[in-house]
């Protein structure tokens, strides 16, 4: 029930108190922010960890403003429970809570209780505002909202609203199947499993909020990868982790996980299973060995006048001591050439010093084979040869190399159907099998050898500053007890004060490093995702923490996931938990029930989350002629141009303004129009998933439009949403 009655002005007094003391809070917080930037007492990294930690702060406290209170908990013991973003409390006693955060512990029964589990509450009252202003409030029947009765009237206001750009967060209106899995505390890898507009995704991102509090030390450290289908979609979800206060994460699509490249064409849905299959990683690893040659015959090599051999067997045994090391191929290059180098000048120095110089002389033998070591350095040719023999290589050149060479592919044993004329023409499909040669190869030495002569050159200036407050103190008169700069620091630290410091936000120097690992990791439509994609993520993650979202009953890729079994038991054997998701709270009932009937002529074994509300708006399908397509697309974009919301035209490529299925996955709109259903049922499997996926983006009104026949599976789909309707309403 709203009330408007006395009760609201002492409500919202607090809420204008809890204002109050959070604008008391941000000016605090400014003033240290300005003082933390003009200081200069402490060393530099301590005030880059202060201004950094006064920074963020700032930030939660910043996006705290729009609805900082939104309800409250009264407890049969009389105790009143104020529900917001942000923890506030009061000055005088910092244990005294006078706004709790969402995620704390005694704030989690005004998402889980109910009239049949009150869990020690007695009423859940809550809050609508505009903008600071309370203008009203709810005292709700606790219980799981259904139709029939209308239900919580905060959540159906929610999920009945227009939408605005971008996907808003939950936090006043988490229901209690959301809210066990946002707060569940397993350390291994969560899989949820739900059906078109059950919340999947929001879940997802407010579970990481809540780990992010509970788990701020670690997660802080390492920060949170959040991976989704295309850029489209994370710019849906873009602004709900930091209306939460959290902005050490990462947003990637499959296509960017490998800092660099940026990746959106797709491959033919044959070649992409070829591609995703774990096989892909043998093939891989045998054509990065196939490029670790020996010679065709022996090679002369002049030492010191002296002529030696290089043949196959000293490469043979090069060889196999390089690969023995266990390092990736670049590194064990170190190692390959070492062995080389020993054998040749062991050669060498065997008839160089023949008659004069033995063993038992370890000396003079070490410095000639140093003397010798050197004259291989400097000889071009040797160079050239052991470069043939065991080259330094990129994960670039060995897979579009490999695509571009039949001959290859065979060696590797890949499937001849990869090749392709344009080798480099990187895909979505290309990416992971690029960062599982990144992980064969191992990075280039040559740019570890020059971060080495960097820092010796810092040191060596470092140390003739030092000598020269040295040589400067040697020369004053005065005995007097003195400190000098070398008492208190040597060259090394002072170089190191040189050093150029890293003073990036985590998430900017996570998202270009490839190497970085991640305390959490989100991936969305997981479903999709291949054998060779899951293994990129699994090295991003070594802690394995996942919270993994999906529908099995929307996956169009031929190389994503048919069971999630098939991907944890592998990776995860015991550590991994599954949570489902029934309710949808996008999805009207008239709507649904048209695409329940296409998702049971395609996965009959797989059920269709229930609708949480109806709109009254039926449906409707309309066919026209070649001529009239666009015009009648015009209409339906003109006519919702006058209406509050968003919407979308989805379709196949050739549809003038739609959009392809595939890029709206995770998306919604208030009124969408689907054109040519029968072309995108067409295309078999995928077909399927994608109609069933464009008829549930819509969260008040559906439109179809057919050049041919309308599918069977939508004619009188509508009659059991519409009572007494004998089919798609006619538009």
């Amino acid at each position: 029930m709203t009330r408007h009655d006395g009760e609201l002005d002492t409500e919202r007094d607090r809420v204008e108190d809890l204002y109050r003391r959070l604008d008391a809070e941000r000016a605090r917080v400014a003033g240290r922010y300005r003082a933390a930037l003009r200081s200069d007492g402490g060393t530099l990294v301590d005030r880059d960890v202060e201004v950094h930690t006064l920074a963020r702060e700032a930030r939660r406290l910043d996006v705290a403003e729009a609805g900082l209170c939104f309800g409250r908990l009264d407890t049969e013991s009389g105790e009143r429970r104020y529900i917001g973003r942000i923890g506030i409390f009061d000055d005088a006693n910092e244990y005294e809570p006078l706004l709790l955060d969402w995620r704390a512990p005694a704030a989690r029964p005004f998402y889980t209780a109910t009239a049949a589990h009150p869990e020690g509450m007695r009423r859940r009252r809550q809050f609508h505002s505009r903008g600071r202003t309370l203008v009203s409030y709810s005292d709700e029947t606790l219980g799981r909202p259904d139709i029939e009765s209308g239900g919580d009237a905060a959540l159906l206001a929610a999920v009945s609203a227009p939408r605005g750009e971008g996907m808003r967060d939950i936090v006043a209106t988490v229901q209690a199947e959301q809210d066990e899995i946002i707060r569940l505390e397993h350390p291994g890898v969560t899989v949820v499993e739900g059906g078109p507009g059950t919340g999947k995704t929001v879940v997802a991102l407010h579970r990481v909020a809540y780990l992010l509090y509970t788990q701020r030390e670690r997660l802080q450290r390492s920060g949170v990868l959040v991976v989704g289908p295309n850029r489209s979609f994370l710019h849906h979800i873009g602004r709900v982790l930091p209306s939460l206060g959290e902005s050490d994460v990462v947003f990637a699509t499959p296509g960017t996980l490998l800092p660099g490249l940026s990746a959106t064409a797709t491959d033919a849905a044959e070649v992409a299973r070829l591609k995703g299959a774990l096989s892909m990683a043998d093939a891989l690893a045998v054509a990065v060995a196939d490029r670790q040659r020996l010679p065709d015959g022996p090679v002369p090599v002049t030492l010191s006048n002296v002529e030696v051999r290089f043949d196959a067997e000293i490469a043979g045994w090069a060889r196999d001591e390089a690969r023995a090391s266990g390092l990736p191929h670049n590194r064990a290059r170190a190692v390959f050439v070492d062995v080389v180098t020993w054998a040749l000048t062991e050669r060498a120095i065997g008839r160089i010093g023949k008659g004069w110089l033995s063993r038992t002389d370890r000396a003079a033998w070490e410095r000639l084979r140093d003397d010798l070591r050197g004259e291989l350095a400097d000889d071009a040719a040797f160079t050239a040869l052991l470069d043939e023999l065991w080259p330094t290589l990129t994960p670039e050149t060995v897979l579009a190399q490999l695509y571009t060479s039949p001959s290859r592919l065979r060696a590797a044993g890949a499937d001849p159907r990869l090749r392709r004329s344009d080798g480099a023409a990187w895909t979505v499909s290309d990416v992971p099998l690029l960062d599982e040669l990144a992980e064969l190869l191992g990075g280039d030495t040559s740019v570890d050898v020059e971060a080495a002569r960097e820092h010796a050159r810092r040191t060596a200036h470092a140390a003739a500053v030092l000598d020269g407050l040295v040589a400067r103190a040697d020369h004053m008169e005065d005995d007097d007890l003195r400190l000098f700069a070398t008492d208190v620091l040597d060259a090394e630290g002072l170089a190191e004060r040189f050093a150029d410091r890293d003073t990036r936000e985590l998430a900017e120097r996570a998202a270009v490093d490839r190497d970085w690992t991640y305390g959490h990791v989100v991936v969305d439509e997981a479903q999709e995702l291949s054998e060779m994609d899951w293994r990129v993520l699994m090295r991003r993650c070594p802690s394995r923490s996942f919270t993994v979202v999906g529908d099995l009953a929307q996956r169009r890729s031929a190389a994503g996931a048919s069971a999630w079994a098939d991907v944890f038991d592998r990776y995860v054997p015991g550590r991994w938990v599954y949570r489902s998701l029934t309710v949808n709270y996008r999805t009207p009932a008239e709507i649904m029930a048209v695409a329940a009937a296409v998702l049971a002529e395609f996965a009959p074994e797989l059920p269709a989350p229930e609708s949480v509300r109806a709109c009254g708006v039926a449906p409707w399908s309309r066919r026209v002629s070649e001529s009239e397509l666009r015009a009648a697309v015009e209409e339906f974009v003109a006519d919702e141009a006058g209406r509050e919301g968003t919407c979308i035209v989805i379709g196949p490529p050739d549809v003038p303004g739609a959009v392809p299925a595939s890029e709206t996955k995770g998306l919604e709109f208030d009124a969408v129009l689907v054109v040519d259903p029968d072309r995108i049922l067409a295309d078999g499997p995928r077909g399927a998933a994608d109609l069933y996926v464009a008829l549930t983006r819509a969260t008040q009104r559906l439109g179809i439009l057919h050049r041919g026949p309308l599918p069977p599976v939508l004619d009188g789909a509508a009659a059991r949403a519409v009572p007494g309707s004998t089919g798609m309403r006619a538009g």
